[in-house]
């Protein structure tokens, strides 16, 4: 274990406290072991961007390891000539997942994003660490909207996010409506019930006790479909009499009809569009607003990605963790969705390279107080709210104490 030292002079708050949102300087493997003390499994959400091993980011493997030919084998910049890149990924990914893992509460959910280098290996390392029955889903995004014309093969549009839960206990929240996602609600016969749409009356799959005929007002008789119907004998009454179910103007066919008062939010999507969630291009666009002129980052995610993350798998109390937080951008994402829904949710970012001051915490320190010369309302005012920043230090020797 390291110790965790706090630094009052960088931090934005009157106590440093390791219960306050949290920027950590320092390698992410000890970062992670340090807070196992005060956070296993206290963190619902867990949403991680590693590198994407494309053979251009010259990352370095700089884990601890006693053996010297394996620090040998370890120790260079993985690049493109590396034969052995993917491997060392895999070793750098391994020990944070399992880590991550423990930090996470019973009912909460991990959340990384890839490309296409590295998302079938990071699918077998997932099920490895968190169990095949724990994958949740595997989300497409849209990353870029702009074509890629300098490309001799096919303009890359995507991004994976790969999502797995630690337990069955998660539950995944629904999206609010759109008025896009309500259009296809009509009410052609002015229904009392208000606006509905027909929903599928016959069984995806072969059913046979749900195979029986439905006698109609006049004594006629409807045929079931060859799977089934979708409902038991009693259920389907109860909802002809209540006119969920109602016949056709000849009584050939029955309709099912699905108010929209009934409908609860949307389901998450596993295909997630640019339009909806923003892109690189945005999430640039906005490190532009907060420190004026370039970009100090090369590829940060868009707030609204991070936000909509937030809002499937976590409640307004909740912690959220991202053990490689490049630009900032979970944190900012917290902040301004606590600011819209009143909550009170927590972060914790860890990064390890110079910049955790300069870039990561800096860009929150902006958020929270206002920046005077950005476009957007909320980025002018501030969100509000505090953090204490802390790097790693020495090793806590048990003999010592």
């Amino acid at each position: 274990y390291h110790q965790l030292v706090p630094k009052k002079e960088l931090s934005l708050t009157d106590k440093v406290s390791l219960h306050d949102n949290l920027i950590i300087q320092g390698d992410n493997l000890k970062a992670l072991k340090a807070l196992l003390p005060t956070y296993a499994g206290k963190v619902k959400c867990v949403c991680i961007d590693p590198p994407y091993n494309t053979g251009n980011e010259n990352w370095k493997y700089n884990d601890n390891v006693n053996s010297p030919m394996i620090q040998e084998w370890l120790g260079s910049t993985v690049d493109k000539e590396d034969l052995t890149r993917h491997d060392k990924w895999l070793c750098l990914m391994m020990p944070r997942l399992k880590l991550l893992r423990e930090l996470l509460c019973e009912d909460g959910a991990i959340f990384v994003f890839c490309d296409d280098n590295e998302q079938h290996r990071l699918r077998l390392l997932m099920d490895e660490v968190f169990g095949e029955d724990n994958f949740v889903a595997n989300v497409v995004w849209q990353h870029s909207i702009q074509g890629k014309g300098y490309s001799e093969k096919f303009s890359v549009h995507h991004n994976h996010l790969v999502i797995y839960q630690k337990t069955e206990q998660f539950a995944l929240s629904t999206l609010e409506r759109t008025e896009e996602d309500n259009k296809n609600y009509s009410n052609p016969d002015k229904d009392p019930n208000g606006d509905w749409r027909t929903g599928d009356i016959r069984n995806a799959l072969y059913r046979p006790n749900l195979i029986y005929d439905v006698k109609t007002p006049s004594g006629k008789t409807i045929k079931p479909p060859a799977n089934g119907w979708r409902f038991s004998k009693e259920t389907m009454q109860k909802k002809i009499d209540a006119k969920q179910v109602v016949f056709n103007a000849d009584e050939t066919r029955l309709i099912l009809k699905i108010y929209l008062k009934d409908v609860q939010g949307r389901v998450p999507e596993t295909i997630w569009f640019g339009k909806d969630v923003g892109t690189t291009r945005e999430g640039k666009s906005v490190l532009k607003e907060l420190f004026g002129g370039e970009a100090p980052f090369e590829t940060p995610k868009p707030v609204e990605i991070i936000k909509r993350i937030l809002k499937i798998s976590t409640d307004e109390n909740d912690l959220i963790l991202d053990s490689f937080s490049g630009s900032g951008t979970t944190a900012h994402a917290v902040l301004e969705l606590n600011k819209e829904d009143n909550g009170n949710r927590k972060f914790i970012l860890i990064e390890m390279e110079d910049y955790a001051n300069t870039i990561t915490a800096e860009r929150v320190r902006r958020v929270i107080k206002g920046v005077k010369t950005a476009k957007s309302d909320l980025l002018k005012k501030g969100t509000g709210g505090s953090f204490s920043y802390f790097e790693l230090g020495d090793t806590i020797e048990m003999e010592s104490l």
